[in-house]
């Protein structure tokens, strides 16, 4: 499915080393020989990563039997042309990392709700706090 071929040809046309790839992507030149000799699958953002930082689409990573694919990272299309896949293992990939945001979405709307609530707690303590310093001793 990625073409590691057209990762490793993208890197020599700019006359960049292994090394120089892996730190623009902030890894060990192992890490990075690893995912251009297809000995490491990167994730869609690593794929995605890279594709920008040779200024390319993300499908043109990709081998596909067609070239036409839909992807999207986030909220925003990448890309003016529009692409399908028949593919249903792309298409399952896809579902799954929809899960994932959607799970990421509620613990971030859960842990906002959790520190508004330590935050009110605060708030009442130093009121107490304050009250109790206004206390005539007994």
């Amino acid at each position: 499915m990625i073409d590691f071929d057209t990762i490793r040809e993208l890197r020599e046309q700019r006359q960049w080393t292994q090394e120089q790839m892996a730190e623009k992507l902030g890894l060990t030149r192992n890490g990075y020989a690893k995912i251009e000799t297809g000995k490491s699958l990167p994730n869609l953002q690593r794929l995605d990563e890279i594709a920008k930082i040779f200024g390319v689409q993300l499908f043109d990573l990709l081998k596909l039997e067609q070239q036409n694919v839909v992807y999207q990272i986030g909220e925003n299309y990448h890309g003016n042309n529009n692409y399908y896949n028949n593919n249903e293992k792309l298409q399952t990939e896809i579902d799954k990392l929809k899960l994932e945001m959607e799970k990421l979405n509620l613990i971030i709307a859960h842990r906002d709700e959790l520190l508004k609530q330590k935050e009110d707690y605060i708030q009442v303590l130093k009121k107490l706090v304050s009250i109790g310093e206004e206390l005539p001793e007994l």
